[in-house]
């Protein structure tokens, strides 16, 4: 697989007309999270986590299971070439949206772990965020991960971390791809995601959703002094304001 994240990657289109995709296994939120008693959501940086499974993390609350919410980065290095930009307001400007965004999502009073790992420093430090994971973890959580090839670097590391320590501690994981909508050939899915399966949102959920996603300006370019493309444009965002979630595994 040609995991390159650059140009438009596959539209929304393309994966709306994918048959494999819309006949997915349908699982409910309630078997989803079988036994579990708390649901840990690991990201990369912050809104990952939002993107790909905002609406699972508001529905685990409502269903009275507790959420961790771990930020391994920043997030400040995604516009090296912006002097209005600095990786340190960056740092604080994305905190915030992600504190916005949980609200949005009725999780301001999530768990909150931020390690503040160099955002594309992750795979340096790998092993050592996989030992945090093994002590955080307990064998009755759910953990959510970035895919393992989900064509980031940080992702990627991120998401051999949480397997190591959720093999080490017993949890159960499963992964989320965010990257993965951008470059996967559609036709390539049923191998590369054979364990997929989909999880409806309700209307009320979704928007609440969108609302979330919508507090991430930095990423969406709804900012001033930005002189350059947002990392989230509309085709991007459009992956992740669907009536459904994708978790493999």
């Amino acid at each position: 697989m040609n995991r390159q994240i650059e140009g438009g990657g596959v539209t929304e289109a393309q994966w709306a007309a994918s048959s494999w995709l819309q006949t997915l296994p349908r699982a409910s939120a309630t078997a989803l999270f079988g036994d579990a008693q708390r649901l840990v959501v690991v990201s990369p940086h912050p809104d990952d986590e939002v993107l790909a499974c905002g609406g699972l993390m508001a529905v685990a609350h409502q269903s009275g299971l507790r959420v961790m919410v771990v930020s391994v980065t920043d997030g400040e290095a995604c516009y090296p070439d912006q002097p209005a930009w600095s990786p340190e307001r960056l740092r604080t400007a994305r905190a915030a949206e992600l504190d916005d965004a949980l609200h949005c999502l009725g999780l301001s009073g999530a768990e909150r772990i931020s390690w503040h790992i160099g955002d594309g420093e992750v795979t340096a430090n790998e092993a050592w965020i996989a030992a945090q994971l093994a002590a955080v973890l307990q064998r009755d959580d759910l953990v959510l991960a970035p895919w393992r090839f989900d064509g980031h670097p940080d992702h990627e590391a991120v998401a051999r971390a949480c397997l190591q320590a959720c093999n080490e501690c017993g949890a159960d994981l499963k992964e989320y791809p965010v990257w993965g909508w951008h470059w996967l050939d559609p036709q390539a899915a049923p191998t590369a995601w054979a364990s997929a399966t989909r999880v409806a949102l309700d209307d009320a959920l979704l928007d609440r959703k969108r609302d979330a996603i919508q507090q991430f300006v930095t990423q969406t370019g709804a900012v001033e002094g930005l002189d350059c493309d947002p990392i989230l444009p509309a085709a991007v965002l459009q992956r992740f304001e669907r009536n459904y979630e994708v978790l493999i595994g």
